[in-house]
């Protein structure tokens, strides 16, 4: 009974001091890089509704690569990339979160802890094209480029010369991951300009490529709230993103 009450007080300190950390950093994701970089797409040859996805072409695009609890170097944990592909109007952004998952067509919806960053990323929940097909987006490790390693640390020495590069993958419900093009790191930004970043993959969307259901739809919430608990700009209002969220299933 002591030991239970010993470990429910550790619990409540523990988060805590992690609340009263978040004002001046992340809740999740706090330990991340992030980088300057580009995204290549070539598509499927099959129309998805999605021009993002549909139009070969080159998008630049601002990225980071985190760790979702902030465990020490080497431990396990849920990894994660966020992409911000600009334009192809001016001011325009499109972002893109994902997390490591598991593999297949059910626990592709359950992020998976590991211990390298060359692994497989999913957006764990999947999207809606402008020709109502339902989509999973996914980034898997380029085998022609080098090892992003176990460290945050390691991910930033791969990105010099070109060498760190993720595939981005698109699945439908019956089939398997197809690529549709490569994301490539840049350089690594300032850590005034990593802790700045907002991404926000609700409202900063493409209506013709935007995410679906209930969970997607409670983070546009939480993650407004957690913008401004920290300091950072969150996105410009968006009612009718958050709406088609959550009525899209």
């Amino acid at each position: 009974m002591r030991l239970g009450r010993a470990l429910l007080a550790a619990g409540v300190i523990a988060a805590g001091v992690r609340v009263a950390r978040s004002r001046t950093r992340r809740f999740l994701h706090p330990d991340g890089r992030s980088f300057t970089g580009e995204l290549e797409v070539w598509g499927l040859g099959t129309p998805t509704g999605a021009a993002l996805l549909d139009r070969p072409g080159r998008h630049p695009v601002t990225l980071r690569i985190s760790k979702g609890a902030g465990t020490p170097p080497t431990y396990p944990d849920v990894l994660g990339v966020a992409i911000r592909v600009h334009g192809p109007v001016a001011g325009h952004r499109t972002d893109l979160l994902f997390s490591t998952a598991g593999r297949g067509r059910w626990l592709r919806h359950i992020p998976v802890p590991r211990r390298s960053f060359d692994s497989l990323y999913g957006t764990i929940c999947p999207y809606r094209t402008g020709a109502d097909a339902k989509i999973h987006l996914s980034l898997l490790p380029d085998l022609d480029g080098r090892a992003l390693g176990r460290t945050l640390e390691s991910v930033t020495a791969a990105s010099a010369d070109d060498g760190a590069r993720l595939m981005l993958g698109a699945a439908d419900g019956a089939g398997g991951t197809r690529l549709v093009g490569r994301v490539r790191f840049g350089r690594v930004l300032p850590a005034a300009a990593d802790a700045a970043l907002a991404f926000d993959p609700v409202r900063n969307v493409r209506a013709d490529l935007h995410p679906t259901g209930l969970i997607h739809g409670s983070r546009a919430f939480a993650y407004r709230v957690g913008q401004r608990w920290r300091g950072a700009r969150p996105a410009a209002p968006n009612p009718a993103a958050a709406t088609r969220t959550n009525t899209h299933r």
